[in-house]
């Protein structure tokens, strides 16, 4: 990994460091940043971006990503809804590598039934009143 463990005695700490720190590299193309570098550009290799822009729809990703990175509108991105659909027409392409929310708020729908279908006096009357 990128740590590196090592051990001191008490001598060491006892005289001062000569530790000299140096200042990142802005340009290091090696060097890891976030999702926006620091020129403003996207880091498409950012792991944030869990893969998204390298997939089967990465170039369809991109346009949208871009476009709304870039958007000067006063509602940011309403300017690319165009590439989102045809990002989002591609994923539906994908099911199996791009899972619909859709399936996961059926089954919180689901479990929620669940809950409001008990009968009231199940309930325990402490449950029911404000305690806090």
């Amino acid at each position: 990994g990128k740590d590196k463990v090592i051990f001191v005695t008490k001598e060491d700490h006892e005289a001062p460091s000569s530790a000299e720190l140096i200042e990142d590299d802005p340009n290091d193309p090696y060097e890891e940043h976030g999702l926006i570098l620091p020129n403003g550009d996207i880091n498409w290799n950012c792991p944030c971006l869990g893969g998204m822009a390298s997939g089967p729809c990465g170039e369809q990703f991109k346009s949208a990503f871009s476009c709304f990175h870039y958007s000067k509108e006063e509602v940011k991105g309403s300017d690319c809804l165009e590439q989102f659909r045809t990002m989002q027409e591609c994923m539906q392409r994908y099911p199996d590598l791009y899972p619909q929310d859709e399936e996961v708020e059926e089954e919180e729908e689901d479990s929620s039934k669940v809950k409001t279908d008990l009968p009231a006096q199940e309930i325990p009357a402490s449950q029911t009143q404000g305690s806090s």
